[in-house]
């Protein structure tokens, strides 16, 4: 029996806040607490309201802003003597990494976050930490290496009824069945997930599985109707919340239904509007991942071949400086179906699937 999903993230006098909470709310009041705590000189509360403050920046693709208030948490967590908030502020900065790309440090920033909280005794962050590392190699597609991770994580999450990450698990192993081709068990996982989430009221869990079954009925059952409508309703809770990435996510995914609908005019639209959604919060993998689709809708559009070759070698070198290792069978795939041939030059090193 899984209880209502909780924000630990949300720390301090922020505990109130749900994980519904609109991130402009979140971020209002976590500025605002955080400007009390430093006028008082609490340090720990500093830390523990900065770290609303990053959450709310990142998720709303303010990298930038994100950045520096998880560093300032982290600082704040140091003077305070306090080893599970600094934890929490190096998850947080980890997950700010890996948003961006950079995988190395989103590696070594999570692996400090897990030691870290379990000096500090804080489970919770931990178990958020090895989450973070499972997901960065399910990104870059090494799934032989964090495949036993996910799933030992959700089997902790199952015996502590703890319904978020449970959901997170779920739709992490959901993907790479998805990506690698077991269609039915991926659907199965995303509906779990899409249950547990709703009766759990995690609406941000619930968007993302509604994401991920929308994308195996577009593929497995070619059920356009059906996926753009579970898009929709995912789409509303996106703006709800003012999830920016989700968002952009959710529009790229459009764009894959209706491209495989053979609706290329409509799928162009919806992969500009991703690629700008992607460009505005620095986010370089959904950003190549857009470049990809549009590239394909343009290509169908009656788009020069020689531009579209260009245009398939420059996202080949993107997503291997990205370090998406898996990327090569897409753009290998996409090069195959528009009949442009292989890269007289070799083989490319790179591929990628969009999991996020």
């Amino acid at each position: 029996m899984y209880g209502k999903a909780s924000a630990p993230e949300y720390q301090g006098a922020l505990t109130t806040l749900s994980v519904n909470s609109s991130l402009v709310d979140v971020l209002a009041a976590g500025t605002e607490r955080l400007a009390a705590a430093e006028r008082a000189g609490e340090r720990a509360e500093v830390a523990r309201s900065g770290l609303a403050v990053a959450e709310a920046h990142r998720r709303l693709g303010q990298v930038r802003e994100a950045d520096l208030a998880w560093k300032a948490s982290y600082r704040a967590a140091r003077d305070a003597g306090d080893v599970a908030a600094m934890a929490w502020a190096l998850w947080s900065g980890g997950t700010l990494a890996r948003q961006r790309g950079a995988f190395p440090l989103a590696r070594r920033l999570l692996g400090l976050a897990a030691d870290l909280g379990e000096r500090g005794g804080d489970v919770v962050v931990r178990g958020y930490s090895l989450a973070g590392l499972a997901e960065t190699g399910r990104i870059q597609g090494d799934y032989e290496a964090v495949g036993r991770l996910h799933e030992q994580l959700l089997a902790e999450a199952r015996r502590r009824g703890e319904a978020r990450h449970t959901v997170w698990a779920l739709e992490g192993i959901a993907q790479m069945h998805r990506n690698s081709g077991d269609l039915d068990t991926a659907h199965a996982l995303f509906e779990e997930a899409a249950e547990i989430s709703a009766r759990a009221d995690d609406r941000r869990g619930h968007a993302w599985a509604l994401r991920g079954l929308a994308d195996v009925v577009s593929i497995r059952d070619g059920d356009t109707e059906r996926a753009l409508a579970l898009l929709s309703e995912a789409e509303t809770t996106c703006r709800a919340m003012n999830l920016t990435g989700a968002l952009a996510y959710n529009h790229k995914m459009r764009g894959n239904v209706l491209y495989r609908a053979a609706r290329y005019a409509e799928a162009r639209d919806l992969y500009e509007r991703a690629l700008a959604e992607f460009g505005a919060m620095s986010e370089p993998r959904g950003k190549a991942l857009a470049r990809l689709g549009l590239a394909k809708s343009l290509a169908r559009l009656g788009r020069d071949r020689s531009e579209t070759a260009k245009e398939l070698t420059a996202l080949a070198g993107e997503l291997e400086r990205i370090g998406l290792r898996h990327a090569r069978e897409m753009v290998d795939r996409a090069e195959q179906e528009l009949g442009i041939g292989t890269d007289p030059a070799g083989p490319r090193c790179v591929t990628a699937e969009a999991v996020r």
